[in-house]
């Protein structure tokens, strides 16, 4: 499992990560998938909203566990959701823009909780296993630019035993080496949109246009510093 950020270094962007900059104009954004690890006796990472999916998807390969919470979806997935065995009701939000599908307390096992993500714009799930906690809040932040308000880096929180160490750090630290602390942030710089050619809708336009730039990955390790580039075309 690879988190959102190491594909785009890795240079295989998909649909899920271009959904992550369709929010964003022509622009330096700043403080952006902010994402803290502590090694104790435990592991602590907490993150952004930007890591919500990546963070489901890392539990899910510890097993699944007890769930509850949100699934924000493009489409009606409550087909989907009957069809795996899944307790959820799904409204419409205002607007029109997804669906909102409430998921009650139940036990889910990692294929039904890859279902819900494969359908899922964000998942805003709690999942509790037998040895981690992961909690994500329920409310993913409206855009904004940077230095509008500060970024709220404990969306994400996960608890979880030491023997998921390797596995967590080779997802979102795979670029450094072993340490008890390590922070990254990252900014986006977009100087370009490649709008589709021949296209009216409006609404078609905004999802498909791609952003070019480059991202900037700031790494704060221990009490170093490391700064990485990489060209962005999402």
């Amino acid at each position: 499992m690879d988190c959102f950020i190491k594909k785009i270094f890795q240079g295989s962007v998909d649909e899920k990560i271009h959904s992550q900059f369709v929010r964003f104009g022509k622009g330096n954004y700043e403080g952006r998938a902010i994402i803290v690890i502590h090694k104790t006796k435990k592991i602590k990472l907490k993150a952004s909203f930007e890591y919500a999916n990546d963070f489901v998807n890392l539990v899910s390969e510890f097993g699944g566990g007890i769930v509850s919470g949100i699934v924000l979806s493009k489409d009606d997935i409550s087909n989907t959701i009957s069809e795996n065995n899944i307790k959820a009701n799904s409204e419409t939000k205002k607007g029109g823009l997804f669906y909102k599908n409430n998921l009650a307390e139940q036990e889910l096992n990692k294929e039904q909780i890859k279902k819900l993500l494969d359908n899922s714009y964000f998942s805003l799930l709690d999942i509790q296993g037998k040895d981690f906690i992961l909690k994500i809040k329920k409310k993913i932040p409206k855009p904004g630019k940077s230095g509008e308000k500060k970024t709220d880096d404990k969306f994400c929180q996960l608890e979880a035993n030491l023997k998921y160490f390797s596995q967590i750090k080779e997802a979102f630290f795979w670029d450094v080496q072993d340490c008890k602390k390590i922070k990254a942030m990252h900014t986006y710089e977009i100087n370009e949109l490649i709008i589709p050619q021949g296209e009216k809708d409006f609404e078609k336009i905004r999802l498909l246009t791609k952003r070019k730039g480059k991202i900037i990955r700031k790494l704060e390790i221990d009490k170093r510093e490391e700064t990485k580039e990489k060209e962005l075309e999402v």
